[in-house]
């Protein structure tokens, strides 16, 4: 018995070594490695008769932990949401709504790309209404000795969004994610900071993306920036700031909806939205699929 316990726990160890040896390259060589372990540890205690045997399934719980699959660990940092694997398509167009942000909100780009991501998703969101809703800045324009004090856009929104006759800019990304989430509870995905070929991910599966670009569509001149005083340090931001719905791509063009412009599936060249889209902070959010 206790020859036969040892030749069991050696087999057991085997596959365990052989298992972490392949855990970058053969999926299903994997699964059935861990299939067999478990099946070991669940036939080895009828047959050593030991106290232990007992606990199987406790064992076999820890067995599961050690062997799960490394695509479904999370990075510290990142969202533990399940993301589905999508293969990428060579050009997509998604038919997503169109709302302009004319003429009520001349600088409600951000909400209003949000309606229609969020309508998108079968959401019946009001541009008026997430322009009430969006966080604010309460911080009032300042300039002293030729600096500029002003409000972080990070924080809420900034200035007036509903005439130019008076101070204001724009919000960024974690209001905007912050609102969704008050519709789209659990579901909404931060996808800021990520290369740009990732969002054809999303895309790709039928879902557009929100994202802050400016409104020349292509990288702009630093001289565009001008740098501001706030309670959390200095910022660079540009008033050509702006916020579209991205639809679709192939390999020239990005497709958008743009609530400035009003127009649907509007399209710009696919490496100057991107850089574009790169100096403004790679900002973007979408939604996942029920």
């Amino acid at each position: 018995m206790i020859l036969l316990c040892i030749m069991i726990s050696f087999l057991i160890v085997l596959l365990l070594i052989a298992f972490f040896t392949l855990k970058k390259q053969s999926t299903p060589l994997r699964s059935i490695l861990s299939f067999m372990t478990i099946f070991l540890i669940l036939a080895s205690g009828p047959i050593l008769e030991s106290p232990e045997s007992l606990h199987m399934d406790k064992a076999v719980d820890l067995v599961k932990k050690w062997i799960q699959p490394v695509e479904a660990q999370t990075e510290p940092g990142k969202s533990d949401m399940f993301v589905p694997v999508i293969k990428i398509k060579d050009h997509v167009k998604i038919n997503a709504p169109l709302i302009s942000q004319l003429p009520e909100l001349p600088r409600g780009c951000e909400v209003t790309s949000l309606a229609m991501l969020l309508q998108h998703a079968g959401v019946p969101a009001d541009k008026m209404a997430l322009a009430k809703e969006i966080r604010k800045n309460p911080a009032a324009k300042k300039v002293k000795h030729g600096k500029i004090y002003y409000g972080d856009p990070n924080e809420g929104f900034v200035g007036n969004m509903y005439t130019f006759s008076k101070p204001g800019l724009g919000v960024y990304h974690q209001p905007i994610k912050e609102l969704a989430e008050l519709y789209l509870p659990d579901r909404v995905l931060d996808l800021t900071g990520i290369p740009f070929q990732e969002l054809k991910i999303h895309l790709s599966d039928s879902r557009p993306v929100w994202v802050i670009i400016n409104t020349s569509y292509k990288r702009l001149n630093q001289s565009q920036f001008e740098t501001w005083y706030t309670p959390n340090g200095e910022i660079s931001v540009t008033y050509k700031e702006h916020a579209v719905l991205v639809t679709g791509y192939d390999d020239k063009y990005v497709y958008f909806n743009d609530p400035l412009t009003g127009k649907k599936n509007k399209k710009a060249p696919i490496r100057h939205f991107e850089e574009a889209w790169v100096q403004m902070g790679k900002q973007a959010i979408t939604y996942l699929p029920n």
